[in-house]
Formats: structure tokens, C-alpha cells, sequence
């Protein structure tokens, strides 16, 4: 078998089982200021502490894409299954799925995210897809920021 077979095998052993949460994450106000300005959107709710207290949210917000982006930083401290890595030479990005804001992440508070993976597909001889539903949960609130279906391409040598 190849490494990549070896990592089609190790994850389609995984399919439906949680992987686990990562580890807490602070969302403050200067990484929310400094990702408005990397986007250039400025809505008040994000960056104005003061004029956000009156709105239902009462504070500051980030922005649903910044805790979307930070899906590579929560996932790298999610458990993995070293199997699934044996020979990988790199992985990359392939897109989403489906992505659903479920609730605002406040200013101050702390995410996670956790992992379940949904499919493992065998793209070539050396390249494994695989689709992770994940979860960015905010401490100490029932609901979820987001729940994300992200599908990724591992490279194997």
C-alpha cells in the first residue's frame, strides 16, 4: 500500500468518530480591529465598543469570516491521528462545503473548535481528500459560533 492508501484507510476508520476540542482561544478587540482593517470593513458592531453596547449584542462582535479564518489556528490543536499523516509531504486548502454562522462571538470571549470527519476520498495516487465537520464552540454558551464542512487535499510522497 502507499502512504496515501495507508491515510485513506486510517481516516475512513474515522468516518463519524470526534476527533476532540482543541484548546481556548481569546478573541479580543485588536485582533477584531486588525482583521476589519485586513478586510476593510468597518461596521460598528465590530470595531465601537461604545455605540455596539446599545445593540443587542451589548459589545463588540467579530466578524463571522475572522473566526472562519481561524479554523487553521483552532484545528492545528485538535488531536489528529498521526497515521493519517505518515508521508504527507504538505496539505492545502480545497474549499467549504457548507458554512453556518450560529451565533455572534463577543468581544472578550474564548472559541474552540472540535472536529468530526464526514469523508476521506482517494483523489490520485498520492493525494487524499478529506471533509471535517467543525465546530467553533465559545466557553460557557450553549450555542456554537459555527459549524463549518471543510475539505482539505493531503499530499502524500
Amino acid at each position: 500500500m502507499t502512504a496515501a492508501e495507508d491515510a485513506l484507510a486510517a481516516g475512513t476508520a474515522r468516518i463519524g468518530v470526534p476527533e476532540g476540542s482543541g484548546e481556548w482561544f481569546e478573541i479580543d478587540q485588536d485582533r477584531v480591529n486588525a482583521f476589519a482593517d485586513a478586510t476593510l470593513d468597518h461596521q460598528f458592531i465590530h470595531i465601537d465598543p461604545e455605540a455596539a453596547k446599545a445593540t443587542p449584542f451589548g459589545g463588540t462582535i467579530a466578524h463571522g469570516f475572522l473566526t472562519l479564518s481561524l479554523l487553521v489556528h483552532l484545528s492545528k490543536t485538535i488531536p489528529q491521528d498521526p497515521a493519517q499523516f505518515k508521508g504527507a509531504v504538505m496539505g492545502v486548502n480545497y474549499g467549504l462545503d457548507k458554512v453556518r454562522f450560529i451565533n455572534p462571538v463577543r468581544v472578550g470571549s474564548k472559541v474552540r473548535a472540535s472536529s468530526t470527519i464526514a469523508e476521506v476520498t482517494l483523489k490520485d495516487a498520492s493525494t487524499v481528500q478529506t471533509k471535517k465537520t467543525l465546530t467553533v464552540e465559545i466557553e460557557g454558551v450553549a450555542k456554537p459560533a459555527l459549524i463549518a464542512e471543510w475539505i482539505t487535499l493531503t499530499m502524500y510522497g
